[in-house]
């Protein structure tokens, strides 16, 4: 392998040809490089692990048919160019084969090692390679990079594999487990099913959570006028401490340690009570106690704690937060995001300190720059917290003609926190008055008031870190003065009111929470949290409730499944100890072969009890100290599943004889009639949260809907019932059929069909169903609007000139007409069952305002495309927004915004779009894959051989 090369733009005639994951990149890096340099995108990972289904029929059969690897043969992976990258390795090659140098610019984290090293092995370069990272995109960092090029990290290539491996094969062990047990097409995934049982256990705990209410005084006192009033509150009676939330458990019973310090429970009867008898009684002041008080600034973002404050303070799920990040960091304002490092370099130490004495004074900052210690064992994602780019960092203001929306926002926030990081602690004092007077009726009241003034804003000048939601949340005492006052001071006491409390349940995870949580037991890694909330919500095993993250009745099923059958692969530790074992493969100190066979195979390896593993090395789990898995593996979970109840696994218990079931087409009540036994059942709406099943909810839904429908009476065009029942989506109309009642269409064929064929099955007759609309209900609608709904779509006439049948129908998107491809919306529900021919017609005379016939205007104009020339613009299309340059259209994606979207986003949607080409066409018979086997991933051989040359096969 050749040396260094050297330095951007020194013209020694060499072409180097620099690949990135982005398209967003090449513009900014091509011109920091200067000439010489051929800057190309990747558009992320160009190969990976098949579905078995995919692989070429010889393949199958062999030992890669399971999972894609060979788990008999050292964990080799059968990789293949995924379909829609095909084109751009073609494109790679060529532009190749003008090089005299590959340099691999990927991202500088696992993911973006390992994609460098899948590069070298599909394109199969004859000519030197190197490995370029750099934390941020600017024409210093980059050209101190390209000074300073390495080899492949081969231990981050093995450890993103080993990851990968396991993934597959812990998805594709366990998932067939989910699929025979609870509902088909489900996933288990090593972290997502972690995630989903934190979700689970929390609403779990909200169900069982019974509240506690209790009361206490509170009151204004003035040790002199009006305006030095302040407010206190009841904090003892008779000596004893009065009853707060945090004295009762979740069952609403006072805690054992409450119990045992005699603290006084107040109801709000026994509160009202003692206000009255303290309305004439003489307070006076008992202590007074002043303390220093001082905050300090939060470190530097890291990505997690960056996706928690967006989300806290910008309302971003973590996916957007990511989104929006790279977007930042690919245009060159901020360093990279994926990164579990709170350090900053020397440059950003200066730059973050002249900041904040240019623009707060230097009374702000520290003499000596504040360091901050990792709480991660292990911080590999990059060696720099997120900070503003350069030298010299841009102030918000400097930006905002650049940034806008969510761009402008993450910037703000990112700028402001590193450069708090770096003021001095905020200072002030906090003093807590203790006052008290005796009431009518003899007992002791003691009151008590806080308040902290803070005398030097320091870091908060710049920034203040946002908080999650707690369950005893005290008001907020911050810059809330209290008057000088001296013990045995008398006070005015005034207001007196019994303040009635109720006992809150555990707070449901938010996406700022859970991240906390999973960072805080090391479950996963600060890079894939955004990716496994998405996953989880995806997957219907969350849903969002506002800002809360609410489990669905699916994730309890697969939850107690997991729980029960197969416990430590949802255990915390465990998952926890997995991270530190792969950790440990990066940092070269466990092989990764060595810890696969003992995760799958057990502690004896493949074959004979006894044998031990290839390698000798340790079992998973090894590295830290940390538990190894199972002796026997996760080899074969679904091989015998005869112990599983799938019934029971997938039963809850409402209580009085009530349970609720998570059915193949989703969850439902069952319980008995409490008049006649009979077994109720009853669909359960989406809308309900697990924490809002109580038993008197369930009766109403059993009671409203089971099998006991609203018999509305017979239509008398077929004589079948027409009842009113509540479903998963909602209420609507049905008519009840006949098991055994054929089609009308198949009964008409049958009569006339000869004998012979007459043993065909005839197609069963399919009730007619329609939704309410939104102003009838189960209980009043009456027979004739049933009839009216079940007519649906309805036939309003004939157009006399195209002859197209026009008709009123119900769709997803409400109310509309159909003429033909021709539809246009209604303005209500009642216009299905009223509207007339000629009305019809008179709304297809209009121009249509809708898909296609008046073009609407660009929702955003971004200006001409790179690649084109030709002006982009964001437009409302039928499946939602896209941006379009006339010629190639992208859609946008789920988290970016038509209003906010910038030029460059724009830019590098279209250049992904051209990139995949035009959709494959569906092919008449399967072809024989010509994909190629991995090249064995043994870190000796590519340590010697294949660092000598630089030609690697497939």
């Amino acid at each position: 392998m050749a040396g260094k090369s050297k330095a951007a733009g020194t013209g020694d005639g060499l072409r180097r040809l620099v690949i990135v994951e982005s398209a967003s990149k090449i513009d900014k890096i091509s011109t920091y490089l200067g000439p010489g340099y051929q800057v190309e995108a990747s558009y992320g990972h160009i190969r990976d692990l098949p579905q078995p289904s995919q692989l070429p029929e010889d393949v199958k059969k062999g030992s890669f048919g399971k999972f894609a690897v060979d788990v008999e043969n050292g964990f080799e992976p059968y990789y293949v160019v995924d379909d829609d990258k095909k084109k751009k390795v073609a494109e790679l090659k060529r532009a190749l084969k003008e090089a005299d140098e590959l340099i691999l610019a990927t991202d500088r984290d696992r993911e973006g090692e390992a994609i460098a090293w899948h590069l070298v092995q599909a394109l199969e370069p004859r000519v030197p390679y190197r490995r370029m990272v750099f934390g941020e995109i600017t024409r210093e960092a980059i050209q101190q990079a390209s000074q300073e090029l390495r080899d492949i990290d081969d231990r981050l290539v093995d450890a993103q594999e080993t990851r990968r491996i396991l993934d597959r094969i812990y998805g594709y062990e366990l998932s067939p487990v989910l699929w025979r047990k609870i509902r088909p097409k489900l996933s288990a995934g090593r972290v997502q099913s972690v995630a989903t049982r934190l979700c689970v256990e929390r609403e779990r705990e909200r169900m069982a959570f019974r509240a506690a209410g209790y009361a206490d005084v509170t009151g204004r006192f003035t040790p002199g006028g009006e305006e030095s009033a302040f407010g206190a509150r009841l904090v003892a009676l008779d000596g004893r401490r009065v009853a707060a939330g945090r004295d009762f458990d979740d069952s609403g019973q006072l805690k054992p340690a409450a119990v045992r310090d005699g603290v006084a429970h107040l109801d709000v009867a026994a509160a009202e009570s003692l206000a009255r008898a303290l309305d004439d009684a003489a307070f006076a002041v008992r202590s007074v106690e002043e303390k220093p008080y001082s905050r300090r600034p939060a470190a530097p973002f890291i990505t997690s704690s960056l996706q928690q404050e967006a989300s806290r303070k910008l309302r971003l799920n973590a996916r957007q937060a990511m989104r929006v990040a790279q977007g930042l960091y690919e245009r060159g304002y901020i360093t990279y995001m994926r990164t579990d490092s709170i350090q900053l370099s020397a440059q950003a130490l200066n730059a973050a300190r002249s900041q904040a004495r240019e623009l707060y004074g230097p009374e702000y900052v520290p003499d000596s720059p504040r360091v901050y210690a990792s709480k991660t064992k292990n911080a590999q994602e990059a060696h720099e917290a997120i900070r503003p780019a350069g030298e010299v960092f841009r102030t918000p203001a400097q930006v905002s003609g650049e940034l806008r929306g969510d761009d402008f926002r993450l910037y703000d926030l990112i700028w402001k926190r590193t450069v708090a990081s770096q003021m001095h602690d905020a200072r002030g004092t906090t003093a807590t008055v203790r006052l008290g007077a005796t009431s009518a009726d003899g007992r002791d009241a003691e009151f008590s008031a806080s308040g902290t003034i803070i005398t030097f804003r320091g870091f908060l000048a710049a920034y203040e870190e946002g908080r999650d939601e707690t369950r005893e949340a005290d008001a907020d005492a911050t810059d809330r003065r209290l008057p000088p006052v001296q013990v045995g001071q008398p006070l005015t006491g005034g207001d007196l009111a019994a303040d009635g409390h109720v006992t809150s349940p555990p707070p449901r995870y938010t996406e700022a929470s859970l991240v906390k949580t999973l960072e805080e037991k090391e479950i996963g890694r600060p890079s894939t949290f955004a990716s496994i909330i998405s996953t989880i919500v995806d997957r219907g095993y969350v849903r969002y409730k506002g800002s809360a993250l609410v489990p669905t009745w699916l994730a309890f099923a697969v939850t107690r499944l997991l729980e029960e059958h197969f416990p430590q692969l949802v255990d915390y530790d465990f998952t926890a100890s997995m991270e530190n074992d792969l950790d440990a493969i990066s940092r070269g100190e466990a092989e990764r072969v060595d810890w696969l066979t003992r995760f799958y195979f057990g502690a004896d390896g493949p074959g004979d009890p006894g044998v031990d593993a290839p390698g000798g090395g340790g079992a998973p789990g090894g590295a830290d100290g940390a538990a190894a898995p199972a002796r026997e593996g996760i080899k074969g979970l679904a091989d015998d599943l005869g112990k599983i109840d799938a019934r029971e696994i997938s039963t809850v218990p409402i209580g009085e004889g009530v349970v609720l079931r998570v059915g193949r087409y989703g969850p439902y009540l069952e319980g008995p009639d409490p008049e006649t036994g009979e077994l109720l059942k009853a669909s359960v709406p989406e809308e309900i949260a697990p924490d809002e099943m109580t038993v008197e909810r369930a009766r109403e839904l059993l009671t409203s809907q089971s099998d006991g429908d609203r018999v509305l009476g017979q239509d008398p065009a077929t004589g079948r019932t027409v009842v009113a029942r509540t479903g998963r989506y909602g209420p609507y109309v049905t008519e009840l059929v006949e098991d055994d009642a054929p089609a009308p269409a198949a009964a008409e064929a049958a009569e006339g069909a000869p004998k012979k064929r007459a043993a065909k099955k005839t197609a069963k007759a399919k009730p007619r169903t329609s939704s309410l609309f939104k102003d009838m209900s189960v209980e009043t609608v009456t027979l004739e609007q049933a009839l009216q709904l079940l007519s649906l779509p309805r036939v309003v006439g004939t157009d006399p000139e195209s002859g197209d049948e026009i008709t009123a129908q119900n769709g997803r998107y409400g109310p509309y007409l159909k003429k033909g491809t021709d539809s246009r919306s209604l303005a209500g529900e009642d216009q299905l069952l009223t509207i007339t021919l000629e009305e019809a017609l008179a709304i297809y005379a209009q121009p249509k305002t809708r898909r296609g016939q008046v073009a609407k205007p660009p929702l955003k104009e971004l200006g001409k495309d790179p690649e084109s020339g030709e002006p982009m613009v964001v437009k409302d299309g039928r499946f939602g927004p896209y941006v379009t340059d006339g010629t190639t259209n992208a859609t946008l994606r789920k988290d970016d915004d038509p209003e906010t979207i910038t030029p460059e986003r724009g830019a590098e949607l279209l250049a992904e779009k051209r990139a995949k080409g035009p959709a494959p066409k569906k092919k008449a018979a399967a072809k024989k894959t010509t994909a190629k086997k991995a090249a064995p991933r043994k870190t000796a051989a590519k340590k010697t051989a294949a660092k000598a040359s630089a030609v690697t096969a497939d």
